[in-house]
């Protein structure tokens, strides 16, 4: 379906129905966007975490038991 066909359709719907397909095209844009800035944030800090022991100490415990104190 090419966007102009799209586009006529959604002018025929009534004004709850375009507000609603509005509404989640607004909420999906929002959500790639945050992934994006997430996905971008890991890459640009990947590098830091793969050399900079200070920040990935504590993975030296992985392996370990972990007992809560009560």
């Amino acid at each position: 379906m090419e966007t102009i066909d799209i586009m006529k359709k959604i002018n025929s719907l009534s004004i709850e129905q375009r507000m609603l397909i509005a509404e989640r095209i607004i909420n999906s844009v929002r959500e790639e966007e945050h992934k994006t800035s997430l996905e971008n944030a890991a890459n640009s800090l990947y590098k830091d975490y793969a050399t900079d022991e200070n920040l990935t100490i504590f993975t030296q415990l992985d392996c370990e038991n972990f007992y809560e104190t009560r």
